[in-house]
């Protein structure tokens, strides 16, 4: 990393927090796209692959596309099933005192498209958790170009019905706890959905404590009180973790998806 030019150095940083996506990085008028990232891009959105001078014997792989017209080609990898995050100027590089400053300031995925031009008027894209173990499971669909949110707890061994809802709902994006992940059936369903993006959420993002924090700030209705939370633990988990990952994701507000619609498995 010391040979590396400072800006090589920015990027490596930037990217080592958003290894699971594509990196699209700010420079002047184009989004740049580096090493892995440019090879992978250059073939899936048909760009000339170059190379850029980066303080090492070889020159990085690059290749990009212009800032004004990227909301296109992110369209395209989304619907591919990448997740593209993209690093912008946050200062004004006339103002800047040395290397201007970049940061991350949204990560792009299949299920949390909200630009019209990318979404399919025939269908709604929701992303989706679930959250399972041995007493139950909770599941949470939301659709944020349209701010429906909608949720479930099922009883333990229900499996059955999760996948019914899950092919229901024909989520875009999925965040699993990790029984969920391991789920035999649950696994079944998304490899025979090559289009939805499957992402394994971390036990740290389903905590219930956490989640009913998370619920309570996310939601304007006060309506949450601890019995009414107590009684649906792997649904709030489902809910808290879907919103973690959101807020992580999307880094703006989220204000407009303020209303919670539960639901039974008598309704179903």
């Amino acid at each position: 990393m010391s040979r590396l030019t400072p800006m090589m150095q920015q990027y490596w940083e930037v990217k080592r927090q958003h290894e699971d996506c594509i990196l699209f990085y700010r420079l002047g008028d184009f989004y740049e796209m580096f090493f892995d990232d440019a090879q992978l891009a250059s073939k899936e959105l048909e760009l000339t692959l170059t190379g850029r001078d980066c303080g090492q014997e070889e020159r990085a792989p690059m290749c990009g596309v212009p800032y004004h017209s990227a909301e296109g080609y992110i369209a395209r990898l989304i619907a591919r099933g990448y997740k593209v995050a993209i690093c912008e100027q946050t200062e004004d590089p006339a103002q800047a005192k040395g290397l201007v400053r970049r940061e991350v300031i949204r990560t792009v995925t299949p299920g949390t498209v909200m630009e019209s031009s990318m979404l399919d008027e025939g269908r709604n894209n929701y992303i989706c958790s679930v959250f399972l173990d041995s007493r139950g499971a909770g599941l949470c669909f939301c659709d944020i170009s349209t701010g429906e949110v909608s949720a479930a707890q099922l009883p333990g061994g229900d499996v059955r019905t999760v996948v019914n809802e899950l092919a229901r709902f024909d989520p875009r994006e999925a965040l699993l706890s990790d029984a969920a992940y391991s789920n035999g059936e649950i696994a079944e369903f998304f490899r025979a959905r090559s289009g939805c993006h499957v992402e394994r959420g971390g036990e740290w993002r389903f905590v219930y404590q956490t989640s009913c924090d998370t619920m309570r700030k996310q939601f304007t209705l006060n309506c949450f009180e601890d019995e009414a939370l107590a009684a649906t633990p792997h649904m709030v988990s489902a809910v808290g973790a879907l919103f973690s990952y959101l807020h992580e994701t999307q880094k703006n507000d989220l204000s407009h998806l303020n209303r919670l619609e539960q639901y039974t498995s008598e309704q179903f």
